[in-house]
């Protein structure tokens, strides 16, 4: 949608971006330059630019503001990410509780997630900055474990909550619960609880659907079942998912949430997985079309 308020005379008045933070992973040659050239682009736009710590890092000396993440999105009405997917996701966790709309400069191998191209970013910010973007609402994941009725561990993921083997060359066996409802056994090496964001990360990599990322739905995606008929399920975003470690070796599972390892599972540990109440707004240019980034990311017609 674009993003138009109405002013007192009934004229449409274009919502502008003033205080534009910067937040980055990585300090390789290409993101120092494409941070350079946003920075001279923000200044000669009359934007306030707010760094973090990695971003104050690679340019050196400077005058502007720079926060710690547990700080930044309290200061900014837009945040851009330089780098690829992965920096997206680490942006992500950093604003989820600010409500404040992320936008990603593509640096990296894919770019589902960061779709501004590094080398025509000046158009693309003259359009964002006037008012003609797109605002995509995605959701989060929350995850939970418990050990004998305690909670062990919680956190939010983006993309997957994974439960998955390690330190040993067999299968797990998990439990699955969907609403307290037993849906079925089985033997393999983990299972993905994805969002839809996710559904075109390690969720699809596993055999799983690509999900628009519009539908409220969670995806369970098992990881190489010793069953082939156990299949991805697609449930209701409202679903409360729980899955038992049932497997009687302790040590064999661990939890990860985006990709990070998170916890270290044991026997009788239970992951519960519903979606988190806080949402992320991911801001797109004018003409954002999910399904030309599907083309041409995973080489559809080709």
């Amino acid at each position: 949608m674009l993003c138009l308020t109405e002013n007192t005379a009934g004229l449409p008045k274009i919502k502008m971006f003033k205080q534009i933070g910067l937040i980055t992973n990585s300090g390789v040659k290409t993101v120092q330059t494409t941070l350079n050239e946003v920075v001279d682009y923000l200044s000669a736009n009359d934007r306030k630019v707010i760094l973090d710590e990695c971003c104050s890092n690679l340019l050196g000396d400077h005058d502007f503001d720079v926060f710690e993440d547990n700080e930044l999105g309290k200061h900014c009405d837009l945040v851009i990410a330089i780098g690829g997917d992965g920096t997206m996701l680490m942006a992500s966790h950093i604003l989820c509780d600010f409500n404040v709309p992320l936008l990603g400069i593509n640096l990296g191998h894919v770019g589902f997630l960061a779709d501004i191209p590094a080398d025509d970013i000046a158009a693309n910010m003259d359009e964002i900055l006037n008012g003609h973007y797109v605002e995509d609402v995605r959701f989060l994941l929350w995850g939970q474990v418990f050990r004998d009725g305690e909670c062990l561990y919680e956190d939010y993921a983006f993309n997957d909550i994974v439960i998955q083997k390690w330190n040993v060359a067999r299968l797990v066996e998990l439990e699955t619960y969907i609403n307290d409802a037993f849906v079925h056994t089985h033997r393999s090496d983990g299972m993905i609880v994805s969002s839809p964001t996710g559904s075109t990360a390690y969720a699809l990599a596993g055999g799983g659907p690509v999900v628009h990322p519009s539908l409220d739905a969670l995806l369970l995606v098992p990881i190489c079942p010793h069953s082939v008929t156990n299949r991805p399920i697609v449930v209701d975003g409202n679903s409360r998912i729980e899955i038992v470690v049932s497997t009687r070796e302790v040590d064999q599972a661990r939890l990860t949430f985006d990709g990070e390892i998170k916890f270290e599972l044991a026997t009788g540990d239970r992951v519960r997985v519903k979606k988190k109440n806080k949402e992320i707004r991911l801001i797109h240019p004018p003409g954002h079309d999910q399904f030309h980034i599907l083309r041409e990311k995973l080489h559809w017609s080709k």
